[in-house]
Protein backbone atom coordinates (compact mmCIF):
# COMPACT_ATOMS: atom_id res chain seq x y z
CA UNK A 1 0.00 0.00 0.00
CA UNK A 2 1.27 3.38 -1.00
CA UNK A 3 1.26 5.72 1.99
CA UNK A 4 1.86 9.49 3.30
CA UNK A 5 3.15 9.94 6.93
CA UNK A 6 2.36 13.04 8.20
CA UNK A 7 4.30 13.63 11.53
CA UNK A 8 6.43 16.61 12.70
CA UNK A 9 8.23 14.88 15.50
CA UNK A 10 11.28 13.74 13.24
CA UNK A 11 11.61 10.66 15.83
CA UNK A 12 8.24 9.28 15.65
CA UNK A 13 8.00 10.11 11.70
CA UNK A 14 11.23 7.73 11.13
CA UNK A 15 10.21 5.03 13.71
CA UNK A 16 6.38 5.13 11.70
CA UNK A 17 8.14 4.98 8.30
CA UNK A 18 10.51 2.26 9.96
CA UNK A 19 7.30 0.10 11.09
CA UNK A 20 5.16 0.55 7.96
CA UNK A 21 8.64 -0.44 5.50
CA UNK A 22 9.21 -3.61 7.28
CA UNK A 23 5.58 -3.95 7.38
CA UNK A 24 5.90 -3.87 4.20
CA UNK A 25 4.10 -1.12 2.84
CA UNK A 26 5.62 1.78 0.81
CA UNK A 27 6.35 4.87 2.17
CA UNK A 28 5.95 7.92 -0.82
CA UNK A 29 6.71 10.44 1.51
CA UNK A 30 7.51 11.54 5.30
CA UNK A 31 6.24 15.19 5.68
CA UNK A 32 6.39 17.52 8.67
CA UNK A 33 3.93 20.03 8.52
CA UNK A 34 0.56 19.98 7.50
CA UNK A 35 0.71 22.20 3.45
CA UNK A 36 3.47 19.21 2.70
CA UNK A 37 0.48 16.97 3.34
CA UNK A 38 -1.87 18.44 0.95
CA UNK A 39 1.35 18.45 -1.66
CA UNK A 40 2.45 14.97 -1.12
CA UNK A 41 -0.65 14.03 -1.42
CA UNK A 42 -1.91 15.72 -5.03
CA UNK A 43 1.51 14.79 -6.08
CA UNK A 44 1.83 10.71 -5.27
CA UNK A 45 -1.95 10.34 -4.82
CA UNK A 46 -1.53 7.55 -1.99
CA UNK A 47 -4.15 5.08 -1.00
CA UNK A 48 -3.61 6.20 2.42
CA UNK A 49 -2.33 9.23 4.59
CA UNK A 50 -1.12 8.88 8.48
CA UNK A 51 -1.99 12.46 9.94
CA UNK A 52 -0.89 13.91 13.20
CA UNK A 53 -3.03 16.40 14.43
CA UNK A 54 -1.10 18.73 15.70
CA UNK A 55 1.39 20.34 13.23
CA UNK A 56 3.27 22.99 11.62
CA UNK A 57 2.91 26.03 11.08
CA UNK A 58 0.30 26.89 14.06
CA UNK A 59 0.79 23.61 16.41
CA UNK A 60 -2.95 23.55 16.95
CA UNK A 61 -5.24 21.68 14.54
CA UNK A 62 -3.38 21.95 11.20
CA UNK A 63 -2.97 17.90 10.29
CA UNK A 64 -6.69 17.48 11.01
CA UNK A 65 -7.46 19.80 8.74
CA UNK A 66 -5.23 19.36 6.12
CA UNK A 67 -6.69 15.85 6.49
CA UNK A 68 -10.35 17.04 5.92
CA UNK A 69 -8.69 19.00 2.77
CA UNK A 70 -7.66 15.84 0.87
CA UNK A 71 -10.78 14.10 2.13
CA UNK A 72 -12.30 16.50 -0.09
CA UNK A 73 -10.01 16.68 -2.98
CA UNK A 74 -9.20 12.93 -3.06
CA UNK A 75 -11.59 11.12 -1.17
CA UNK A 76 -9.90 8.01 -2.85
CA UNK A 77 -7.57 8.39 -0.02
CA UNK A 78 -7.72 6.98 3.34
CA UNK A 79 -7.48 8.64 6.26
CA UNK A 80 -5.88 7.51 9.07
CA UNK A 81 -5.23 10.14 12.37
CA UNK A 82 -2.64 9.60 14.46
CA UNK A 83 -3.06 11.85 17.75
CA UNK A 84 -2.53 12.88 21.13
CA UNK A 85 -5.59 14.53 21.23
CA UNK A 86 -9.49 14.27 20.50
CA UNK A 87 -10.19 17.63 18.37
CA UNK A 88 -13.92 17.25 18.76
CA UNK A 89 -14.99 19.72 16.21
CA UNK A 90 -13.03 18.33 13.51
CA UNK A 91 -12.87 14.98 14.21
CA UNK A 92 -17.07 15.14 13.66
CA UNK A 93 -16.45 16.65 10.11
CA UNK A 94 -14.08 13.78 9.20
CA UNK A 95 -16.24 11.15 10.50
CA UNK A 96 -19.79 12.92 9.47
CA UNK A 97 -20.46 11.56 6.09
CA UNK A 98 -18.74 8.30 4.53
CA UNK A 99 -16.95 6.89 7.11
CA UNK A 100 -15.38 4.33 5.21
CA UNK A 101 -11.15 4.52 5.01
CA UNK A 102 -11.02 6.64 8.07
CA UNK A 103 -9.38 6.32 11.35
CA UNK A 104 -8.66 8.24 14.27
CA UNK A 105 -6.49 6.40 17.06
CA UNK A 106 -5.02 7.67 20.03
CA UNK A 107 -1.10 7.42 19.82
CA UNK A 108 -0.59 5.86 23.67
CA UNK A 109 -3.20 3.77 22.95
CA UNK A 110 -0.98 2.18 19.99
CA UNK A 111 0.82 0.07 22.47
CA UNK A 112 1.66 -2.76 19.89
CA UNK A 113 3.06 -2.52 16.34
CA UNK A 114 1.02 -5.36 15.12
CA UNK A 115 -2.59 -3.92 16.00
CA UNK A 116 -0.74 -0.15 14.34
CA UNK A 117 -0.29 -2.21 10.99
CA UNK A 118 -3.59 -3.95 11.38
CA UNK A 119 -5.25 -0.62 11.95
CA UNK A 120 -3.27 0.50 9.17
CA UNK A 121 -3.99 -2.05 6.42
CA UNK A 122 -8.24 -1.94 7.62
CA UNK A 123 -8.34 1.95 6.68
CA UNK A 124 -6.38 1.61 3.85
CA UNK A 125 -8.78 -0.98 2.43
CA UNK A 126 -11.46 1.25 2.87
CA UNK A 127 -12.92 -0.15 6.65
CA UNK A 128 -13.17 2.08 9.25
CA UNK A 129 -10.97 2.01 12.73
CA UNK A 130 -11.97 4.93 15.89
CA UNK A 131 -10.42 4.53 19.51
CA UNK A 132 -13.12 3.74 21.91
CA UNK A 133 -12.19 7.21 23.60
CA UNK A 134 -12.78 9.17 20.03
CA UNK A 135 -16.44 7.57 19.88
CA UNK A 136 -16.83 8.60 23.48
CA UNK A 137 -15.69 12.18 23.17
CA UNK A 138 -17.09 12.43 20.40
CA UNK A 139 -20.65 10.95 21.88
CA UNK A 140 -20.56 13.13 24.66
CA UNK A 141 -20.08 15.72 22.36
CA UNK A 142 -23.24 14.86 20.35
CA UNK A 143 -25.20 15.29 23.33
CA UNK A 144 -23.75 18.30 24.42
CA UNK A 145 -25.20 19.79 21.12
CA UNK A 146 -28.25 18.12 21.60
CA UNK A 147 -30.69 19.41 23.93
CA UNK A 148 -33.32 16.63 23.35
CA UNK A 149 -30.82 13.66 23.13
CA UNK A 150 -31.94 13.01 27.23
CA UNK A 151 -35.67 13.06 26.30
CA UNK A 152 -37.09 9.40 25.59
CA UNK A 153 -38.79 8.68 22.98
CA UNK A 154 -42.65 9.47 24.45
CA UNK A 155 -40.97 12.53 26.13
CA UNK A 156 -40.27 13.71 22.68
CA UNK A 157 -43.57 12.77 21.27
CA UNK A 158 -45.41 14.96 24.33
CA UNK A 159 -42.67 18.01 23.07
CA UNK A 160 -43.23 17.72 19.39
CA UNK A 161 -47.21 17.87 20.03
CA UNK A 162 -46.88 20.70 22.47
CA UNK A 163 -45.36 22.47 19.95
CA UNK A 164 -47.98 22.46 17.47
CA UNK A 165 -49.62 24.24 20.11
CA UNK A 166 -51.63 21.64 21.95
CA UNK A 167 -53.19 21.79 25.78
CA UNK A 168 -52.13 18.92 27.91
CA UNK A 169 -55.74 17.74 27.69
CA UNK A 170 -55.26 17.40 24.11
CA UNK A 171 -51.82 15.77 23.71
CA UNK A 172 -53.65 13.31 26.40
CA UNK A 173 -56.23 12.56 23.77
CA UNK A 174 -53.84 12.30 21.02
CA UNK A 175 -51.75 9.46 22.42
CA UNK A 176 -54.70 7.93 24.68
CA UNK A 177 -53.41 8.13 28.02
CA UNK A 178 -54.16 10.16 30.80
CA UNK A 179 -54.07 14.04 31.53
CA UNK A 180 -51.39 12.79 34.61
CA UNK A 181 -49.50 11.06 32.59
CA UNK A 182 -49.05 13.83 30.25
CA UNK A 183 -48.53 16.38 33.12
CA UNK A 184 -45.92 13.61 34.49
CA UNK A 185 -44.24 14.21 30.93
CA UNK A 186 -44.33 17.54 30.95
CA UNK A 187 -42.62 18.00 34.19
CA UNK A 188 -39.31 15.56 33.09
CA UNK A 189 -39.31 17.72 30.01
CA UNK A 190 -38.96 20.50 31.90
CA UNK A 191 -36.69 18.83 34.29
CA UNK A 192 -34.20 17.54 31.48
CA UNK A 193 -33.80 20.42 29.26
CA UNK A 194 -33.33 22.58 32.55
CA UNK A 195 -35.84 24.31 32.64
CA UNK A 196 -36.32 25.56 36.23
CA UNK A 197 -39.78 27.55 37.54
CA UNK A 198 -39.02 31.10 37.03
CA UNK A 199 -41.24 34.33 37.70
CA UNK A 200 -40.14 35.70 34.39
CA UNK A 201 -39.98 32.74 31.76
CA UNK A 202 -42.61 30.47 30.67
CA UNK A 203 -41.20 27.56 30.78
CA UNK A 204 -43.47 25.19 28.09
CA UNK A 205 -42.40 28.15 25.32
CA UNK A 206 -38.58 27.63 26.29
CA UNK A 207 -38.90 23.92 25.85
CA UNK A 208 -40.47 24.00 22.23
CA UNK A 209 -37.84 26.83 21.44
CA UNK A 210 -35.73 24.15 22.47
CA UNK A 211 -37.50 21.77 19.90
CA UNK A 212 -37.47 24.41 17.33
CA UNK A 213 -33.75 24.55 17.77
CA UNK A 214 -32.67 21.12 17.76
Amino acid sequence: MRIVIAEDSVLLRAGLVRFLTEGGEEIVAAVGDAPSLVEAVERHRPQLAVVDVRMPPTLTDDGLRAALEVRERWPETAILVLSQYVEERYASELIAGDVSGVGYLLKDRVADVSDFLDAVRTVGAGGTVLDPEVVAQLLARSRRQDPLAALSPREREVLALMAEGRTNSAIARQLVVSEGAVEKHVSNIFLKLDLPPTGDDHRRVLAVLRWLES
